[in-house]
């Protein structure tokens, strides 16, 4: 298959195409730092010479965005929200041109579209949209990117949890904290965590796209979310360190105006189920945290 991925310098992007090119797939990547022979200048705002790299593409992926892990400053907040809709749109201005169109389009999006819940799980038919900058922002981004049907192309939101890998992330920061015995609970403790291991995200985006009834929004999540208490504790125990200290709402807000981040990152209970991909016959490698701590945490 010919891919193309659109911002595909982070960690998501370098792991799908490392996935990929190991099962002989064609990859190209659309980065504003092109340096290898695969990678093609784009600023994600204007058409240029890599339009043509969608002609007879299979698949497109586009995972563009800037990193929600920041303060959320007026400025941020636009740059946070003009990265998502300008790249889609412009990709749909790429695509409307092509005279044969790749057949699945997989667009970024995030399980933090749904409330904060703590007993709702979330599912794409049964899933609460609420009303705040960050859900705003997945809404916005989704309607920007179904609001045009094309003809022949396979639409695919991907609704992804937090990703949890060794090479890069979240999970190496929870590992040294961890280290550091500061590995406790972050606020009450009570909020649930939907996490998905970086294998079993590449082996569901290959699934999606081999799977030709799968389109609109999809929960790529494992199916087994738990409370971060939990979730910290059980990381502690296969690492084998004695103890965690707590951190008091209080705190996170204190050392989130240094780390320039926003509390809301550790506190938003995001309870998600995927329950498209089950009802298709996706296989989990890594459905219980167990396992992924016991293939991640050394």
């Amino acid at each position: 298959m010919k891919i193309i991925i659109a911002a595909g310098t982070g960690f998501l992007g370098k792991n799908l195409e490392t996935y990929f090119t190991d099962k002989g797939h064609n990859i190209y990547v659309l980065t504003r730092n092109p340096q290898r022979k695969n990678e093609l200048y784009w600023d994600a705002k204007t058409l240029g010479e890599w339009t043509k790299a969608l002609e007879n593409a299979d698949v497109l992926i586009n995972l563009a965005g800037k990193s929600v892990d920041c303060r959320y400053t007026d400025k941020n907040k636009q740059e946070i929200y003009d990265s998502r809709i300008n790249s889609t749109k412009i990709l749909q201005k790429a695509v409307d041109e092509c005279i044969n169109k790749p057949k699945v389009w997989l667009n970024a999006s995030s399980a933090t579209i749904y409330i904060h819940s703590e007993n709702h799980l979330n599912t794409e038919k049964n899933g609460i949209i609420g009303d705040d900058f960050s859900m705003n922002i997945c809404k916005s981004w989704e309607k920007e990117f179904f609001k045009q049907e094309t003809e022949n192309v396979r639409k695919v939101a991907l609704r992804t949890s937090i990703v949890l890998g060794n090479n890069g992330g979240a999970f190496p920061k929870l590992k040294m904290i961890t280290r550091l015995g500061l590995g406790g609970k972050q606020g009450r403790g009570n909020q649930m965590v939907s996490w998905i291991h970086i294998d079993d995200f590449c082996n569901a985006v290959e699934f999606i796209i081999n799977c030709e009834t799968m389109s609109g929004p999809v929960n790529i999540t494992a199916p087994n979310p738990l409370s971060n208490e939990l979730f910290m504790n059980k990381l502690r125990s296969e690492m084998k360190i004695p103890f965690g200290l707590n951190a008091p709402v209080w705190q996170l807000e204190f050392a989130s105006l240094f780390l320039k981040t926003e509390t809301e990152l550790l506190l938003k209970s995001r309870n998600v189920y995927p329950g498209k991909l089950l009802e298709n016959g996706f296989s989990f490698s890594y459905p219980n945290i167990e396992r992924v701590f016991l293939n991640l945490a050394y």
